[in-house]
């Protein structure tokens, strides 16, 4: 018996029972997306948008000069300059995570919002994959810091082909499009390749701030601005990059198995 076989029987299950059982994502500690409260804003001050490298954070001059800043999570890469910025605490750190939404819009900081108009996954298409999907990934110009989460979730502690999930090498045999990347130039016809090759019905997830909007690197001389205007995204998940638990969430969220949680660009808690 090998060293590794007798650790593992010794050790008894590593999965985490989440989401099936109990609430013990793992994600205890981990830095997540800034939240923010404008009723902290201080008038005149810009310091978080002089911090933000993305433009995520932003005023409109229409609303005034007592205007306080409009928020795009689509557009953070989060890295905590704004909390580090703001000298009153309108934005602080968070464990929040659980930031895939169906609509762009959802990512935007709304104050009153209306609720979100009724996602296009009819239930019709949606109900034959809700026991299993199978994931088709594109790199479309990324770090490969999403890739190393994407991994991740095939190791012992997530275990994602225990929710009935699979990766496939091959687009005719895939229900989803995973996007990773802003969608360089030269990836843009493989990527347009890949789509055309799926069968009908079929989704498209936009993982991770680049894809969403483009990130650090979006509309530079060899990039776009993520997938919108190159292909129909049906969920859209920001965080550079975002974690494990959060792209499952995604992923159970297009199968209707989770409930999203992020609604104009707030977070429910």
């Amino acid at each position: 018996m090998s060293l590794w076989t007798w650790f593992g029987l010794t050790s008894g299950s590593a999965s985490t029972g989440w989401p099936l059982k109990g609430d013990a994502h793992g994600q205890q500690g981990v830095l997540g997306m800034p939240r923010y409260d404008p009723a902290k804003c201080q008038d005149g001050c810009d310091a978080c948008v002089q911090s933000c490298v993305t433009h995520a954070i932003t005023f409109s001059p229409k609303l005034g000069e007592n205007a306080r800043p409009e928020v795009d999570w689509g557009r953070c890469i989060v890295c905590q300059l704004c909390t580090e910025a703001c000298p009153t605490g309108a934005f602080s750190a968070s464990e929040d995570w659980a930031l895939g939404v169906k609509q762009r819009d959802d990512l935007v900081w709304a104050e009153a919002l209306a609720p979100g108009a009724a996602s296009d996954l009819s239930d019709r298409t949606r109900r034959p994959f809700r026991r299993s999907l199978h994931i088709r990934h594109v790199d479309a110009g990324s770090c490969n810091g999403c890739e190393s989460e994407l991994q991740a979730l095939n190791n012992p502690f997530y275990n994602l082909h225990r929710l009935g999930i699979f990766f496939t090498a091959s687009p005719r045999s895939a229900d989803v499009l995973l996007v990773t990347g802003p969608v360089t130039h030269a990836m843009r016809a493989p990527l347009l390749q890949t789509y055309e090759a799926m069968p009908d019905p079929k989704w498209v997830i936009a993982t991770g701030t680049c894809a969403v909007s483009g990130g650090v690197t979006g509309g530079n001389y060899a990039c776009g601005n993520g997938l919108d205007g190159v292909l129909p995204v049906d969920i859209y998940l920001p965080g550079c990059p975002p974690n494990p638990a959060a792209i499952i969430h995604a992923l159970l969220l297009l199968l209707g198995r989770a409930e999203q949680r992020m609604r104009g660009g707030q977070l429910e808690r």
